[in-house]
């Protein structure tokens, strides 16, 4: 397996302050494009060849990877102009996918060092069409699993199960060509109702990782969760840090202004004379003016934050 499919076409309403400067994927987290953390990790589970579906503010991406490659690995972008959701854009790269081996789909707005070889190994060994990564604990618990049979027995409780144990979908899986029979090429449609097909023909696995950090970075408080987790313990774990950054170099920062080490701030960014910045992150460009005191605050690009903020983006 070496093709894995990157869903990067959302609009990003949950981050809308941010997202209507870039599409969320490609948001900035120590300096690195959101996305990249997800190439990574596919990277270093021997995937080499990536797929993003774009429709929010798709001109971006074309500056962002200029050579359409990453860490020599080549990138290609598919622009959904109506937004298919995730069933829709899997058949609408169906020309691009592998026709013998399966590939991965990952989201594009999630960042995990999860060990995926137990899955690789678990779909290779199986006759699931499709192999869901799951883990116990999460703010979602809506999927039904079978730890004996390795099946997933429902989702939402569709099929009234009302199964004791209930597990979180990570927005990663292992998929088969045959998928693609129970797609409408064309068609805006979830990829829910062809996973519950795959139910009816025990053809829907699971496999439940709960090594490793995950995290879904659908909200401003998970984007500084994540970038503060970044700051403390090199999350994530996959050999791929020396391009992090949580301040960059050419950043100037007053002597007598205080960072805590939680922030992070990017490329040519200006803190001046006193200013206080406690868990807040500064994309490139910005300025935090004098005095200035900053608390969970997101400065976006060419943005200046004055006076006093507390859970504010500027």
């Amino acid at each position: 397996m070496k093709q894995a499919f990157v869903l990067g076409a959302g609009k990003g309403t949950r981050l809308k302050s941010l997202t209507a400067a870039l599409p969320k994927p490609l948001i900035p987290l120590h300096q690195k494009p959101l996305i990249t953390y997800a190439f990574d990790h596919l990277i270093s589970v021997g995937f080499d060849q990536f797929m993003v579906n774009t429709h929010h503010l798709p001109e971006h991406y074309a500056p962002a990877f200029p050579d359409a490659r990453y860490r020599n690995c080549p990138l290609s972008f598919r622009f959904e102009q109506q937004l298919l959701e995730t069933g829709g854009g899997i058949a609408n790269i169906a020309d691009w996918l592998p026709q013998n081996e399966s590939f991965m789909v990952y989201n594009g707005d999630i960042l995990s060092d999860m060990n995926l070889a137990p899955v690789i190994e678990a779909h290779q060994n199986s006759d699931n069409i499709v192999t869901l990564v799951l883990r116990s604990q999460g703010e979602a618990l809506q999927i039904g699993w079978h730890p004996e049979s390795g099946k997933i027995t429902d989702i939402r409780n569709s099929l009234q199960t009302a199964a004791h144990q209930l597990y979180q979908f990570t927005g990663i899986y292992l998929v088969r060509p045959d998928f693609l029979n129970f797609l409408t090429p064309g068609k805006k449609e979830s990829v829910i109702p062809a996973f519950m097909a795959l139910i009816e023909k025990n053809a829907l696995g699971g496999v439940v990782i709960d090594d490793g950090t995950w995290s879904d970075l659908g909200t401003r408080g998970t984007y500084l969760r994540a970038s503060a987790a970044l700051s403390t313990n090199g999350f994530p774990q996959y050999g791929r840090q020396d391009d992090q950054q949580r301040i960059h170099p050419s950043a100037q920062i007053h002597p007598s202004a205080h960072v805590c080490p939680l922030s992070s701030i990017a490329q040519d960014c200006v803190v001046a004379a006193d200013a206080r910045i406690d868990n807040s992150i500064l994309w490139a460009d910005s300025q935090v003016a004098k005095q200035a005191s900053l608390r969970n605050v997101i400065v976006r690009s060419g943005q200046t934050a004055t006076g006093i903020l507390l859970d504010a983006d500027v």
